[in-house]
Parts: structure tokens; sequence; C-alpha cells
């Protein structure tokens, strides 16, 4: 296919270009070029094919220069520009080649043969420069969309590490408080806190960014809920359950745990925790309510550090997830439903 291009092409254009010309010409002069001197046409269409050789040489010249420049794109500015640069070339190429030679056979140049001089060739060149050009338009157009792409992935993954580095120093002080105060009660028993400290730590190790069964974060849930328990009043009443129905299902890890957090962190009131994940259908349900003290302070707290989670829920689950959170009389409420 390419040598068609670059060696056919070129003098069937500078050929397709001529005899256009020629037969609009005789079509108002009457005349029948074919029945000229064979030289003469010989000539003619000679110089017409070399003519399309010139001409297509200098295109592709000018689009590798075109391409140089634009690496970044495209836009209406610069396809006008290349189409004055392949304008002006087109019409210097056609009038130093076709002009002369219409002056010197027939009866010389008349109006409409610079009429068609000046108008055919531009048409022919406008088309070739539209197919020829619309690849490096298409290529350039992926090209903006995929760095565009990349662009917008990793500003998301930035995000993304950046919402679930909050987690961490919270977590960390609670889990370390605790520690420090179980050590002058009972050693044994801070021994294995820190344990179940050490498997909440390598859980949050893993790769973020991959999926998990939801076996496992029930798993992560369960050992964050027995830390918690330690450093809780004993006036807690937690009510815990996780639907056996769940088993390999997907999910994306440490979503679940702020609803978990927050609960632990403004029970108060009753001091009830109501903790539930099950499956309905294809989908998991993960329902947390808390007791509170007081409605009006609470609600007065604001922030409650849900939005994190309403942020990193768009950028996992967009159009796969819902979420509500509410403050009832006497309780919070926050439910959380995965599409898996």
């Amino acid at each position: 296919m390419k040598i068609f291009w670059k060696y056919f092409f070129p003098p069937l254009y500078g050929l397709l270009v001529y005899f256009t010309i020629r037969l609009l010409t005789d079509s108002i002069t009457e005349m029948k070029f074919w029945y000229r001197p064979l030289s003469l046409n010989g000539i003619e269409m000679a110089t017409a094919a070399l003519m399309g050789y010139l001409l297509i040489g200098i295109f592709n010249w000018l689009f590798r220069y075109f391409d140089k420049k634009n690496e970044a794109g495209f836009s209406y500015k610069i396809i006008l520009k290349e189409l004055l640069y392949v304008f002006i070339v087109n019409q210097l190429v056609q009038n130093m080649v076709l002009t002369p030679m219409v002056v010197l056979t027939d009866d010389g140049l008349q109006l409409f043969d610079l009429v068609d001089i000046n108008v055919i060739p531009l048409l022919y060149c406008f088309i070739y420069y539209g197919v020829r050009r619309s690849n490096a338009f298409l290529q350039a157009y992926i090209n903006n969309r995929l760095q565009l792409e990349k662009i917008t992935n990793d500003q998301l993954q930035t995000e993304l590490k950046f919402l679930r580095a909050q987690y961490h120093p919270h977590f960390l002080f609670n889990a370390l408080n605790t520690i420090y105060f179980q050590m002058d009660i009972d050693v044994e028993a801070a021994k294995k806190t820190v344990e179940r400290f050490s498997e909440l730590l390598r859980y949050q190790l893993y790769d973020q960014q991959q999926m998990v069964s939801v076996v496992n974060e029930i798993q992560y849930l369960q050992n964050f809920i027995e830390l918690q328990k330690v450093r809780s009043s004993r006036r807690l009443q937690l009510d815990v359950h996780f639907d056996e129905a769940l088993h390999n299902e997907q999910v994306y890890p440490l979503l679940f745990l702020p609803l978990v957090e927050n609960a632990f962190k403004y029970a108060g009131g009753d001091f009830n925790i109501h903790i539930c994940m099950k499956k309905q259908d294809d989908e998991i349900s993960f329902r947390v309510e808390n007791s509170i003290p007081d409605k009006l302070s609470f609600e007065a707290k604001g922030g409650i550090g849900l939005d994190n989670l309403k942020r990193r829920l768009e950028l996992l689950y967009p159009g796969k997830h819902s979420f509500t959170a509410q403050v009832k009389e006497n309780s919070f409420l926050a439910e959380l439903k995965l599409a898996t």
C-alpha cells in the first residue's frame, strides 16, 4: 500500500486534475482534445503526472512538518492554518505548471481556463487533505483522550491514597492508647490486643486498589470490633450480625470500617450499637446504628468523618452504590449498599 501512495498515486492525481480540466474546457469550447496530435497530448499528460509528483511530495513534506509541530494535538485554528498553507502551495504549483501549458496550446489562455485552473485542482487538493489528515486527526484525538484519562486516573489514585491515609492516624492513636492502659492492668490481655492490632495493620498494608473477598473484610471488622470492645464502656450493648450467605463476593477493602469506627466513637445515651451485614440479591447491605446522647449536640458537630467515605465510594463505585446517613431521635443510622 505504501508503494501505491508513493509511486502510483501522485501521477494518477495529476492526471485526474488534468483530465477534469480538459473535459470541462472541451465541454465549453466543443473541442475534442483526443483528436489533437498524440505527441501534444502525451507532453501534457506527462507534465500533469510530474506535477502530481511535485504537488504530492510537497504536501507530504508539509504533513510531516505539521505533525512534528502539532504534537500536543489539534484545534480548529491549527487546521485553518494548515489549510492556508495547502491552499497557497496548491495555487502556486497549479499556476506554475498548468497556466503555461494552456497558454502555449490550442487558442491560448481564456478566462474560463483561468477559472478551471484555480478552482478544480483546489477542490481535489482539499479532498486529498481531508483524506490524508483525517487519520492524523483521529490519532491525535485518541492520544488526547488517553492522556486525559491517564491524568484523571493518576489524580484519582492520588486522591484515594490520601483518603485512605486519613483513617490511619485516628485508628493508630486509639489502638496504642488502649494497649498503653492495658499494660498497667493485664499484661496478657495487652499482648492479645497487640496481636489483634498487628493483624489489622497487616490487612491495611495490602494493595487497597485490589478487591478482596467479603469474608476477609468481615474478619477484619470482627478484629476491629474486638479491639474496640476492650476500650469501650461496660455499659455498651453490642449487637453484631454477619450474614452466613456472604462468601466470595468481591469488595474494595476498608469501606465498612468508617461506619463501625464512627459508631464506637460517638456511641452515647443508652450505649447501643447494632451492626448488620447481609446479602440482598446482587447487593451487600451494611447497616450500622448507634445511640447518641443528644440529637442537637450530635448534629452540631457535623462532619462525623463520613465525607471521606462518600468520596471514596464515588471513585470506586460510581453508580453502583447507595449510602444514607441520618440522625434519628435517639440514634444515628448509616446504611451502605454495594453492588457485587
